[in-house]
């Protein structure tokens, strides 16, 4: 949720962590703050409520707060609202004003979701701290600072906090007493440290550091880190000193930069042809032999498969369940990851259980991932995040190669993921004897990236078409088989990035209850890219249609006769039936794009929304 940043070196540390937390404003965005230290003087607190631009504002981009060690912080809130009293960082101190008076021995930065929080508040009032907030990291920073007064050593006081916490965090806390230090524990939610030439820099994310440094170390779950300038030590919940080796990033720069595009979403639009295409050639090698992070061997004892996941991502295997099937004929299930776990699955010593996740820590989906590794099952993590939680802790991993994607609103990683599906449907379908020659389907997806491009220079019709509807209060998503998985993501598009109210239902489905809601002038979005189900779809639409709908047909070049039935037609060019998914979802994003900008909306950074959900 939340975006950290910490800095210890030789430069001045606030426009550092100010240009850190502007890289990581995708991830929280209702208030920010920062804590600089100078020498031994106590951290200089400053916090403000709303966008990233108060916070630089208030502090001269950060040139007025002097001292070479700090940490920093941007909020979605989860307790308490935005406020300047709720954001971070949160002092130890008993003054009401949060910002780090004389009686502040820790001041410290959170990132997810203490479940005891209540708990442990009501422990400490009891030992007379007072707090100013409403906020579960507060709680966090002062039984830190308990434990620090009772033992007098930060290694013990962050290990005895870790053990008494119920939940998700990422800690990054600094102590008086200790000016020279930053310290950071970790728990189910991300963190990085990336060292260069005496500095070290940390981060919730790659993004914050990839102009000062490419070399990072990954912090481990329940794991604890002592930083100086240009130097890790890292520690266990028991305080015994670990070894870790460093890792190199393979992003440019370059890639978390809006290189000359008005926003993030629609760069990473256009950069789904090179995504589809590196994602693409990782799987499927020059002989169209296939690597999907699965022996031959483990493949072929392989009975039946459920795919976990969450919002697109969850889309996506919508789509794997229908490919899969078909090719494969593997029975797939497809679950959401935050029913997965409370509904005690049925899982067998032949299943495959699929965990998607572009970050690779979203938590409802590790958390089903640990419940499938506890029961033994093979687990594979389909995840962007080198080093990520979900590809650490999944018994097998397949990456998809998108670079860095900062706009909320998925694009890039969605369509590689399912290149990542198309890839496993032909693999399983080689190894239990489905398919003898994969050649033509081969030959169709390597066509994808020149197709999407295609699409994406006829852009314009759809920004015309997005400009009149942007008004519209409902909109419905309509299609058939893999069709309608396609729906379900231009739905979720619209809404997360437009704010206006749309729905993806199977086109079959309308005429049990959802077609009341068919009003004049209401505009029905039809997807029929399947040969076998595409008069029934437009069946579906004719009766929309007559009871006052303005139809949008999506289909593929050649089904003209949709000019009779629709007001306004998006043609996509034609490819295999299975994988049309990654040719429709291009107009549809960026019709969603199109309709907030015309909104004059913040297309990178919907409200109530954040780029990776690491609480539940």
């Amino acid at each position: 949720m939340c975006g950290i940043v910490g800095y210890i070196g030789n430069q001045q540390a606030g426009p550092i962590l100010l240009d850190g937390l502007s890289k990581l404003e995708y991830r929280g965005y209702d208030s920010a703050g920062l804590a600089v230290r100078n020498g031994s003087k106590l951290a200089e607190v400053v916090k403000a409520k709303g966008r990233l631009k108060v916070l630089s504002d208030m502090t001269d981009e950060g040139r007025a707060l002097e001292g070479n060690c700090g940490i920093g912080h941007t909020r979605w809130a989860t307790h308490g609202e935005p406020s300047v009293l709720n954001a971070h960082p949160h002092v130890s101190g008993n003054s009401l004003s949060g910002m780090g008076e004389e009686d502040s021995d820790v001041v410290g930065v959170h990132n997810g979701i203490i479940e005891n929080y209540n708990e442990l508040k009501e422990k400490l009032m009891k030992n007379g701290y007072i707090f100013y907030s409403q906020t579960d990291t507060e709680v966090a920073i002062k039984l830190i600072d308990y434990y620090f007064k009772k033992y007098k050593d930060c290694a013990a006081a962050i290990s005895k906090a870790m053990i008494r916490i119920r939940g998700s965090y990422a800690l990054e806390v600094m102590f008086r007493d200790y000016p020279d230090q930053i310290w950071v524990a970790r728990k189910d939610s991300p963190m990085i440290i990336g060292v260069k030439n005496g500095e070290s820099f940390i981060a919730s994310d790659v993004p914050a550091i990839l102009k000062h440094t490419r070399n990072v170390y990954y912090i481990g779950n329940q794991e604890m880190a002592c930083i100086t300038a240009g130097e890790v030590h890292f520690f266990n919940i028991d305080q015994d000193e670990l070894t870790k080796e460093l890792t190199e990033i393979k992003w440019d720069a370059q890639a978390a930069e809006k290189g000359g595009f008005q926003h993030f979403m629609m760069k990473e639009i256009h950069e789904q042809p090179k995504a589809v295409e590196d994602s693409l050639n990782s799987y499927l090698k020059e002989d169209n032999h296939i690597e999907i992070g699965l022996s031959d061997e483990e493949m072929a004892s392989i009975d039946q498969i459920t795919i976990v996941a969450c919002g697109s991502a969850w889309h996506v295997g919508m789509v794997g369940q229908y490919v899969i099937e078909d090719l494969a004929k593997i029975p797939v299930r497809v679950e959401l990851a935050s029913e997965f776990r409370y509904r005690k699955p049925l899982l067998s010593k032949n299943h495959l259980v699929i965990v998607i996740s572009q970050s690779g820590e979203t938590a409802d989906s590790l958390a089903a991932l640990r419940l499938a590794n506890d029961m033994g099952v093979t687990t594979l993590g389909l995840v962007n995040v080198v080093g990520s939680s979900i590809a650490r802790e999944a018994k097998h991993v397949l990456y998809t190669i998108t670079g860095p994607e900062i706009a909320v609103a998925t694009t890039k990683a969605y369509s590689a993921q399912l290149i990542a599906m198309y890839c496993m449907a032909l693999k399983f379908g080689q190894i239990k004897g489905q398919l003898d020659d994969i050649s033509n389907y081969a030959e169709q997806l390597r066509s994808l990236p020149k197709k999407i491009q295609r699409i994406l220079d006829d852009k314009e019709r759809i920004q015309w078409f997005a400009a009149k509807y942007a008004n519209a209060k409902d909109i419905f998503f309509i299609g058939r088989g893999v069709d309608y998985a396609v729906s379900l993501e231009g739905s979720l598009k619209m809404k997360e990035i437009s704010y206006i109210h749309s729905e993806a239902y199977a086109a079959g489905e309308l005429k049990h209850g959802t077609i009341s809601l068919i009003e004049d002038n209401t505009l029905l979005i039809g997807i029929l890219t399947q040969h076998d189900l595409y008069e029934k779809t437009v069946s579906n639409m004719v009766e929309c249609k007559s009871r006052g709908a303005y139809l949008m047909g999506l289909t593929s070049y050649g089904h003209y006769e949709m000019e009779d039935t629709a007001d306004f037609v998006v043609y996509i060019p034609k490819t295999d039936e299975h994988f049309t998914p990654t040719l429709a979802i291009i107009p549809l994003q960026l019709m969603g794009y199109y309709v907030s900008v015309a909104k004059g909306l913040d297309v990178d950074k919907p409200r109530n929304l954040a780029k990776s959900v690491t609480v539940e």
